[in-house]
């Protein structure tokens, strides 16, 4: 009888052998983690739950590194801390309510409906900078890691059964909640802020020296129905990916135990958890037993037409 699998550690709800393990550990997330803000902030019911309901203005830093550890909890950390992260998620929105903008009706923050648009924009951002930053996910990697990510949403409040599957279905639900979507006065809120944040100097000398081209980068990559929206000019697609993969690739040179230690050591802890075969790196997915077709060329549409770039050996 074989070894179990790290020495019998709990691997947790993803483990190394699944895309979403690879791809959490790449700081490219932190702008995908900006541009899923942007695109949250246009379901109108949603983005007045979170200003009705936090100090977003104050502290939307720590807004997005709790988010971040949240995130890291999930992919990272044991079943155990998992679950009981997701159970803190619930209850605290379960005490929740906020005021419709148009209707004035109050509404629970954990109506499914919102619940479901913050996973699939979360998801869509990950996956969309993801691929575009130049990480090499193919087809059946991305609708993998899609599917995967369908234990966060359970851990939220939601049915898996309801949630997209796919990169077609997600695809297929923004189609359908396209009409409910708008940029009110809320979301033009969200667009100031993030637009020029106060970020703190030890973090940033200078006003915005670091912020303000990182967000702007994230804000670039939406979709252009979502630029159309906020009512600015869409940039244009090819130059986007371009920056967005010289970023990646900067970002990409930051020592790793450097970068790991954000959020709070989720991944180096579970290193040592699992051992050193659990380093996670994108472009590990070659090896890993997620890969359901054959590497290669991996294509992504980044609104320009499709582009194939090959996997870094």
């Amino acid at each position: 009888m074989s070894a179990a699998p790290y020495g019998g550690a709990d691997p947790g709800l993803f483990g190394p052998a699944s895309v979403t393990w690879q791809c959490h550990g790449d700081p490219i997330m932190w702008i995908a983690g900006v541009r899923a803000l942007y695109l949250q902030a246009l379901h109108p019911r949603a983005v007045r739950g979170v200003m009705e309901n936090s100090d977003f203005e104050r502290d939307a830093w720590g807004r997005l590194l709790r988010t971040a550890d949240f995130v890291g909890t999930l992919t990272y950390g044991t079943t155990g801390a998992a679950e009981r992260a997701g159970a803190r998620v619930r209850a605290l929105h379960r005490r929740l309510s906020a005021t419709d903008p148009d209707t004035g009706e109050r509404f629970a923050v954990d109506d499914p409906e919102l619940l479901l648009w913050v996973h699939c924009a979360q998801i869509d951002s990950f996956l969309h900078v993801l691929r575009r930053s130049g990480v090499p996910l193919t087809p059946a990697q991305a609708d993998r890691y899609v599917d995967e990510n369908r234990v966060g949403a359970r851990l939220v409040g939601l049915d898996p059964a309801g949630v997209p599957d796919s990169a077609a279905a997600l695809a297929a639900y923004f189609a359908e909640v396209r009409p409910r979507l708008a940029a009110g006065a809320d979301a033009h809120a969200v667009d100031a802020f993030l637009r020029a944040p106060p970020v703190a100097r030890l973090l940033v000398p200078g006003r915005n020296l670091l912020w303000a081209p990182l967000a702007g980068l994230a804000y670039d990559t939406l979709p252009g129905w979502a630029h159309a929206l906020y009512g600015r000019t869409a940039p244009a697609p090819p130059v986007v990916t371009r920056r967005l993969r010289l970023t990646g690739r900067l970002l990409r040179t930051i020592p790793a135990g450097l970068r790991w230690q954000l959020p709070p050591g989720h991944i180096l802890k579970a290193m040592r958890r699992l051992g050193a075969g659990s380093r996670p790196s994108a472009y590990t997915l070659r090896t890993s037993a997620a890969i359901l077709d054959r590497p290669g060329r991996a294509r992504h549409d980044d609104g320009g037409g499709f582009k194939t770039w090959r996997s870094p050996d």
